[in-house]
């Protein structure tokens, strides 16, 4: 019985050395694995904008977006927003983003935004414009950081860099570029001696007839796929705002794109329909031709953003080369 208890008691410490022994295993992988595992590093970043400059703590998660061309921007970056204005035209969104903004807030319009449906949302990063916005820009700032683009005009890109760079997703939004410069350079191949057509633009307005040049949304892309304008057009400006009928032979040229922005009272459509039948405007050499066309004024014009200049594209393919 004794050799019995004395190999028990010789067990019994054999076996508190080797619990011992795996207890300091564990603590040496646990702290090895401490090494191992990366320092949590600030994901903070400063923003330069039109406003001055913003530091962001981390990535945004909750972002409202004041422009309509920066809805576009976002959801192209694949960010929805939290909050929105509402589109110049639909319920309240444009057709060709409304399935993506089905859970998006309205935060009023861009000239006329809600500050208040902002803060509800408690939002960790807004983006809006200084054309737009600058009265306000203090307000959203106290709410939560704040970027400013500076304008609303021409290209698309340089704002769309901004917003990439708000949001840390610089990466995703060279990707989104290069593939639209990479489209562009397809088209222009395709296109070839087509470019030599002079394209004419005019866009229908209530009371407000304009004749689009070369510092527009869709005159930039004009000038990036390399078509060639009416003399008049072939500015670098924005419109001739307010034309005349006699300034009709203006709007001549091979081919000619005409877009009206229509808000429900037909006053747009009406002044559209008189200028289209009137004799002046039936006597330039693209209607005789049968070269006017009418396309989409969201997508050539009003809505200014990445998707709306990737449809465009899509008309003029299906125009020219189909």
């Amino acid at each position: 019985m004794k050799s019995i208890r004395t190999i028990l008691s010789f067990l019994s410490i054999m076996l508190i050395f080797i619990l011992a022994a795996c207890g300091g295993n564990e603590e040496k992988n646990s702290a090895e694995k401490k090494e191992e595992s990366p320092k949590t590093e600030d994901t903070s970043y400063t923003v330069e904008h039109a406003m001055g400059s913003t530091t962001i703590e981390k990535t945004p998660e909750k972002v409202v977006i004041l422009t309509n061309e920066g809805t576009e921007a976002l959801l192209e970056l694949g960010v929805t927003p939290v909050g929105a204005v509402q589109s110049w035209t639909g319920d309240p969104w444009y057709k060709h983003i409304a399935d993506d903004m089905k859970d998006v807030e309205v935060v009023g319009l861009e000239s006329e935004v809600n500050v208040e449906a902002i803060a509800a949302l408690q939002p960790d990063l807004i983006i809006g414009n200084k054309m737009r916005q600058e009265a306000i820009y203090e307000q959203l700032s106290a709410i939560a950081p704040t970027v400013f683009a500076e304008d609303l005009r021409g290209n698309w890109k340089l704002n769309f860099e901004l917003y990439a760079k708000a949001l840390n997703k610089e990466d995703k939004g060279k990707e989104v570029i290069d593939a639209y410069e990479a489209r562009i350079a397809d088209l222009k191949e395709k296109l070839g001696d087509k470019l030599n057509q002079k394209v004419s633009m005019v866009r229908f307005m209530a009371g407000d007839v304009r004749i689009y040049q070369k510092d527009s949304f869709s005159g930039v892309i004009l000038e990036q796929l390399g078509f060639a304008r009416p003399d008049s057009q072939n500015v670098d400006e924005f419109a001739i705002k307010g034309a005349t009928k006699e300034q009709m032979p203006l709007m001549d040229g091979d081919i000619l794109f005409y877009f009206t922005y229509e808000t429900g009272d037909n006053a747009a459509s009406n002044l559209e329909k008189e200028w289209l039948n009137d004799p002046l405007f039936k006597n330039l050499e693209v209607a005789k031709k049968g070269e006017v066309h009418k396309v989409d004024d969201v997508i050539w014009n009003t809505a200014g953003g990445v998707k709306a200049a990737n449809l465009m594209l899509d008309d003029i393919e299906n125009t020219f080369l189909k």
